[in-house]
């Protein structure tokens, strides 16, 4: 696996536009994989530089595991390996307690 120091999370847009482009892949496994390794290669840096050019590097590099590791983190709001937030991740007016209330609806 490559070095990544950074994820980025992409907007809840960009990740619909990225499942519209891959949801023309007939088999549901090479559809998941295409679009988790397109996922990854926008959110993936290291020093600040995208580390994957395009899925296939993605999908060429990282073992299945390894990309749900990264996509996990990324679920989890991304940020540096050591999770410290990243200035301007963060979101000073999110509420938490409001967040938790909603989710158990």
């Amino acid at each position: 696996m490559r070095e990544i120091d950074e994820l980025r999370p992409l907007t809840a847009g960009r990740l619909l536009e990225l499942w519209q482009a891959c949801r023309e892949a007939g088999d549901p496994l090479e559809r998941v994989l295409l679009c988790n390794g397109r996922i990854l290669s926008e959110c993936c840096f290291a020093q600040g530089k995208r580390v994957y050019g395009d899925e296939a590097e993605a999908l060429a590099d990282l073992t299945g595991r390894q990309m749900e590791r990264l996509l996990r983190r990324l679920a989890e709001g991304g940020g540096s390996e050591d999770r410290r937030p990243q200035a301007g991740t963060v979101n000073p007016e999110f509420d938490a307690a409001r967040f938790a209330a909603l989710w158990r609806e």
